[in-house]
């Protein structure tokens, strides 16, 4: 088995050399097993699968800080992968409150994560712009502190909660990287002109996730505008839901067994998880 410290310096890796990577997002540790099973570099937690398969709405506190540890603690000890985790916005306002995520999720085997500047508070759901960039601030530190390179993400939330403001958003992304963090993400950019515009405005490695992007979009698309990392959130987890309500329904309606034929055969499950 990998150290994590290996781990950590593989995960670094990934973002140092040329071109771009695919980071699957398991909800626990089957689904982690299966995607390290298939050929994936690095994997990353998903707060919405989670939240899905505890049979919550996903949002401000759908898990808790302990369920969400307790997960990234589960999904890290089934792969010899680097695991990156969604932190959430550290379960606190205050940036050294929210910053003891890092080291939680540390020492439940993760080697990158990222904190968002979304607050919860549906009146103000964005933080003001000092305090985020503070909130990065003390995450970075709390990164650098550990006896590997961890590698930390910061997130700008606006295009999640209605505010559709390009320009804030780069400005954030910007105050981000001066601020320490290593990868940067601003979840709910759509198309294609618009993630080449953040990349060129930004000098650190962007996170794009497809659960928002036109699908239509590829990997070679992004990195032909400078992405250097994709992930695909709970869209994985959304799909795994459709095919289960789509057999459960075919059950009920007209007595089909016909989805069984699609289904994953033991043994091949079985190999997955003795590994």
């Amino acid at each position: 088995m990998r150290t994590q410290a290996e781990r950590a310096r593989m995960f670094r890796a990934l973002h140092e050399r040329p071109g771009i990577f695919v980071m699957p997002n398991p909800w626990d540790a089957g689904t982690a097993k299966l995607f390290s099973s298939l050929g994936f570099e690095a994997l990353a937690t998903t707060s919405l699968g989670l939240a899905n398969a505890l049979g919550r709405v996903d949002g401000a506190l759908a898990i808790s800080r302990g369920e969400l540890i307790a997960n990234c603690r589960a999904i890290a000890a089934a792969t010899e992968l680097p695991v990156n985790a969604d932190l959430e916005n550290g379960y606190a306002d205050d940036p050294g409150e929210a910053a003891v995520i890092i080291r939680l999720a540390a020492d439940a085997g993760i080697v990158g994560g990222s904190i968002e500047d979304a607050s919860g508070d549906p009146a103000r759901p964005i933080y003001d712009f000092n305090l985020a960039v503070e909130r990065v601030a003390a995450a970075a530190e709390a990164a650098r502190a550990l006896p590997f390179p961890f590698t930390f993400t910061a997130r700008a939330e606006n295009f999640l909660h209605g505010r559709r403001d390009l320009d804030d958003t780069v400005r954030r992304l910007q105050a981000f990287a001066a601020a320490g963090a290593d990868v940067l993400y601003a979840p709910g950019l759509r198309d294609l002109e618009t993630i080449r515009q953040v990349v060129a405005a930004v000098g650190k490695p962007l996170n794009v996730v497809m659960s928002a992007v036109d699908p239509e979009l590829t990997p070679q698309h992004l990195a032909g505008v400078g992405v250097k990392r994709i992930s695909v959130g709970g869209a994985l987890s959304r799909l795994a839901f459709t095919a289960v309500r789509d057999a459960a329904i075919a059950l009920r309606d007209g007595g089909s067994f016909a989805w069984v034929r699609d289904a994953m055969p033991t043994k091949d499950l079985k190999a997955i998880f003795s590994r």
